[in-house]
């Protein structure tokens, strides 16, 4: 659910500074990560944690929205923590592909919902439109996933994580869901179309962006704000630490 296109401070990249003669060698950079998400804010958010990534994104060979095709019945839960999965399985089949030196990779995906009804990415303004005024209101959720896939490495023994298992290198992933409730006032037609027009509501699960111009109709949060925006911070942590790569 971002909305800011500024890309963070870039140094040399990462994977540029490893061994590129044996990139199915087990050794991690400390800290080193890569992040299949083209979200800037996601990118802000792992900054904050303090952890160096590089950009592992899709190829023009790649239909990354075709993923996130909703089910027949599926309630929204379910729904986005299969989506994740499907996103890392497709960013480590990428990073084999790409001959890339192993290090863990992260996705996430968000998505809004009210009951089982699942609140995507609009088709365009009059979808989102139509979706601010199902939520105008009302509360709803926004439930967002995050998966972390990691090479065979030696984990701690006080860990227990329940993982799994992701075709392709070897090694281990694991995710984790984080829910949250957003409330929104009362929105006059004017206020929604003010806002449709703004474009921020464009490419943002539920037609919205918590940190953008939204943040004025929003009379309550519970949960994490972090994973509102579409990184839950804590969360993300717990999965960092559960495989060595912070304290």
């Amino acid at each position: 659910m971002s909305s800011n296109p500024t890309h963070p401070r870039r140094v040399r990249p990462i994977s540029a500074q490893l061994s590129k003669a044996s990139p199915a060698a087990p050794g991690v950079h400390p800290g080193f990560i890569y992040l299949a998400s083209q979200s800037p804010r996601r990118r802000q958010l792992l900054e904050q944690l303090g952890v160096a990534y590089e950009l592992l994104l899709p190829g023009g060979d790649e239909d990354a929205e075709a993923l996130e095709a909703v089910l027949p019945g599926e309630a929204p839960a379910p729904y986005v923590k299969r989506v994740t999965r499907m996103k890392l399985v497709a960013a480590v089949a990428r990073l084999g592909r790409r001959g890339l030196p192993l290090a863990p990779v992260l996705c996430s995906d968000t998505t809004v919902a009210r009951g089982r009804q699942i609140f995507g990415k609009p088709l365009d303004d009059r979808d989102a439109a139509r979706m601010l005024g199902e939520l105008s209101g009302v509360t709803h959720r926004v439930l967002t996933a995050v998966a972390l896939w990691a090479p065979a490495l030696p984990v701690p023994s006080r860990i227990r994580a329940p993982f799994f298992a992701v075709p392709g290198p070897a090694g281990r992933a694991i995710d984790t869901v984080s829910e949250s409730r957003v409330t929104f006032e009362r929105m006059s037609p004017a206020q929604i179309a003010r806002y449709v027009a703004s474009g921020e509501p464009r490419g943002k699960a539920g037609a919205y962006a918590i940190q953008g111009q939204a943040a004025m109709h929003v009379t309550g949060i519970h949960g994490s704000y972090s994973g509102i925006m579409g990184l839950p911070m804590h969360e993300t942590a717990i999965l960092l630490r559960r495989v060595g790569l912070l304290p």
